[in-house]
């Protein structure tokens, strides 16, 4: 079967995302857009108040008795486990008793008419404490022998005797900080009860088969008696990976005791209180280089933040160890990963998983070589990229480096030399002439690995439906978080089936259709959603075509399935060739699956190959200072990014933008804080700031590597687009160093620790006058 037509809305093509007009203007339905059956209770979360303690005495008969409640759940109240941790560890309750371990932690839940009264109610609770000693942070909890929340992992290759033999040896600290997911729509749960043990939920989260398996855990149930839907998120970036159990079990039991549909939607403020974030890391690093600028060896130990359970702790400090070479050969290399237990909110998934918490290690040591040498660190990233056949820290063989084309490209376009140079010479100016604002620039790689580190993950299944009238209904195991993931996949159906993109509707994630599923996570929604679609469309059109081919007499290849349907000489439209098939019986669903090739990983011993492929990219990015304040703007960013053939070139574009201003939001604005007795004090968008509309750099260019194609069996050659473009960012975090190390006249690296808020760029300028 051959087909000559290419359907309109087919991949490669940059059609509108299904849902954009809905978005703009306020038609798209989201969890809490849903209309409630009659007599939706509100459920309301009461919270501890201490970070570290022992709960003396619980007095709850006020809230009992509050206007308008009818329940309040303990864990005295919990008919299967009272544990939603998403590693086996048990050790992350839905309600906490007798001992809280974070500030904000849930310890019971009312469940009244409104969500008003529920609120309410939870304020009159009477909770005393033994109040125990607490760490906040991962170098006072390594002090305080807190141990770890999960097994630690040591990569290593080579000879570690060339640290010791190298002709040049620096070492240093770099602090990461954390980052809030700040998703526009908050985590969110309805569970509606069933007959005999079954219930659904209508849920934001990108792993519907995770809330399954939690529920029926905490319900006591099989999982089959539980339903998991969702229609779209308003944001997800890793934080509802795992952080929306809590919600769905404690809107689940309250629903089935009550046998009355229950809705529960925190607050803003207790949402950033009660759920993790990005991981925060102080990284202690010790470099071995020559005078060339080459470096001999590496030893890394990543100490990270992790909270009070495991959660994704264990692969979130791995793959930040995995990524600490980014796209640089060390010969020799040790890294150490430490998750410390804390007395926080347990830290979890955010787009690039640990990553970016590596790169931006690899790319202080290029620059604090960079420093010593005296030279351009362009010139130090480019001397020690990857050539193929070098092997990774976890032993994985470099096979598709294409850094070199993409760094020569960059270069040109963005006019980085001369840029620089004229960075160098304002600068000058300014220090001469006492002039208050201060120039950088830096060209910064990436290079990350694609695939769930946790090799079972990397699979998918996808149900696609033909109705007798020629329309198609289309249902995988993906979750729409605004990516543009429903329409890749739709776009990947309607060019395997030769038809038009309108004929395909797109229709809610749900464990009732396709089960089993992985998190819509690792940037592999399109890779492993898109090739279990396209296997359920093999399957159609071989069908279709042996049925044709039969009746008419003809061999397959004189078979073309499509808008118009060609048999030999004979043409008919694919709604009524449609309908020939359903008379004459046949089958018109199929089930697709796919499972990732190639991939192992063997964590005892630190090699494997975890990643089927890497994508990459670099972005140039100007800033200037205003070294009276510490205040900067982003003159200008340019940014060249690989994703392989891409499936739709403008969503794929307004993933890298996004991603470019959220990693800059990271490294820049976004600072978490507690106070000293446990306190989230960044609770709302009036403490904490991500970046505006305002912040986004003056001129911004933003390309796609059109010339690369996945040397991998990928859907269409694509490459992963979510996560890989986050790390982007750093160029600027970069940039910001140079303008500051213009105060010592580039002698030495400033290091400063990230985020670079302004206060924290203006104490550094300070340190330096």
């Amino acid at each position: 079967m051959k087909q000559d037509v290419i359907a309109r809305g087919a991949a490669h093509s940059s059609i509108i995302h299904d849902s954009a007009e809905k978005h703009v203007t306020g038609q798209a339905d989201y969890t809490d857009d849903l209309t409630l059956p009659e007599g939706t209770l509100h459920a309301y979360l009461g919270l501890s108040t201490v970070a570290h303690g022992r709960i003396s005495r619980m007095d709850l008969d006020a809230v009992r008795k509050a206007s308008g409640v009818h329940l309040v759940l303990t864990a005295d109240d919990i008919p299967g486990v009272n544990d939603i941790s998403p590693n086996g560890l048990h050790d992350d309750p839905v309600f906490a008793f007798p001992e809280v371990q974070f500030h904000g932690q849930p310890i019971f839940a009312v469940i009244a008419e409104t969500r008003d009264q529920a609120r309410r109610a939870c304020k009159l609770a009477k909770l005393d404490y033994e109040e125990l000693p607490f760490a906040l942070d991962a170098m006072a909890a390594r002090d305080a022998g807190m141990g770890y929340v999960t097994k630690p992992l040591t990569l290593s290759r080579g000879d570690m005797a060339a640290l010791d033999a190298a002709p040049r040896r620096l070492d240093g600290r770099l602090t990461v900080g954390g980052q809030e997911h700040f998703y526009l729509e908050s985590q969110i749960a309805l569970a509606i009860p069933g007959e005999d043990d079954e219930v659904v939920l209508h849920t934001s989260t990108q792993h519907p088969t995770e809330v399954q398996h939690m529920v029926a855990h905490v319900l006591h149930v099989p999982a089959n008696a539980v339903v998991v839907n969702v229609r779209r998120m308003g944001g997800g970036f890793g934080g509802k990976e795992t952080q929306m159990n809590l919600f769905c079990c404690v809107a689940a039991l309250a629903a089935k005791r009550l046998k009355r549909a229950v809705k529960l939607r925190p607050d803003r403020d207790d949402d950033f209180a009660i759920t993790g974030k990005r991981h925060d890391f102080v990284i202690d690093y010790d470099v071995g280089y020559d005078d060339t600028g080459r470096i001999h060896a590496v030893s890394g130990d990543f100490y990270a933040r992790c909270g009070f359970s495991a959660d994704l702790s264990g692969p979130v400090t791995d793959r930040a160890l995995f990524h600490a070479d980014n796209a640089y050969y060390y010969p020799a290399v040790e890294l150490r990963s430490h998750p410390m237990k804390t007395n926080t909110c347990s830290n979890t998934a955010f787009r690039g998983f640990g990553g970016p918490q590596g790169v931006i290690m690899a790319e202080r040591v290029v620059e604090d070589i960079a420093y010593a040498l005296g030279r351009d660190p362009l010139e130090i990233r480019k001397l020690n990229l990857y050539e193929n056949g070098q092997l990774t820290p976890y032993h994985q063989e470099v096979e598709d480096q294409i850094l070199p084309r993409i760094f020569e490209e960059l270069e040109a376009s963005s006019d980085y030399h001369a840029r620089r140079q004229a960075v160098l010479d304002f600068n000058a100016r300014a220090k001469s002439m006492g002039g208050t604002i201060r120039k950088g620039i830096a060209l910064t790689p990436v290079k990350f690995g694609i695939s769930f580190t946790a090799t079972w993950f990397n699979q998918a299944g996808a149900l696609i439906h033909i109705y007798s009238d020629g329309s198609v209904h289309l249902n995988h195991g993906g979750t729409e978080m605004g990516q543009g993931l429903n329409t890749k996949v739709a776009q990947v159906v309607a060019e395997a089936l030769g038809i038009d993109i309108a004929r395909i509707r797109i229709t809610r994630t749900t464990t009732e259709k396709v089960p089993n599923t992985s998190a819509t996570a690792a940037s592999s929604g399109s890779d492993l959603n898109g090739m279990a679609a396209l296997d359920a469309c093999r399957q159609l059109t071989q069908r279709l075509t042996a049925f044709a081919a039969e009746a008419k007499g003809l061999t397959p290849d004189d078979i073309q399935i499509g808008e118009t349907v060609r048999m030999g000489g004979e043409d008919m439209p694919f709604a009524d060739f449609i309908k020939t098939a359903y008379i004459a019986r046949i089958q018109l669903s199929a089930a697709g699956f796919y499972k990732t090739p190639k991939i192992h990983w063997n964590r005892e011993t630190g090699r494997g190959r975890p990643f089927y492929y890497y994508a990459y990219g670099a972005a140039c990015a100007e800033v200037s200072v205003d070294t009276l304040t510490g205040e900067y703007v982003i003159e200008r960013a340019d940014v060249l990014h690989d994703v392989g053939r891409s499936l739709n070139p403008a969503l794929d574009k307004g993933q890298v933008e996004g991603a470019f201003v959220q990693g800059t939001g990271w490294l820049t604005t976004e600072e978490l804080w507690w106070d000293k007795q446990g306190r989230l004090r960044t609770h709302a968008p009036s403490t904490y700031k991500i970046p505006l509309a305002s912040d986004r750099p003056k001129i911004f260019n933003v390309d796609l590597a059109d010339w690369s194609v996945n040397r991998e069996n990928t859907i269409k050659r694509s490459k992963a687009v979510g996560e890989p473009p986050f790390m982007l960012g750093i160029s600027v975090f970069q940039a910001l160093n140079m303008a500051v190390a213009s105060f010592n006249g580039y002698r030495a690296n400033p290091r400063i620790d990230a985020p670079a808020t302004p206060e924290r760029v203006l104490m550094a300028i300070e340190a330096l006058r």
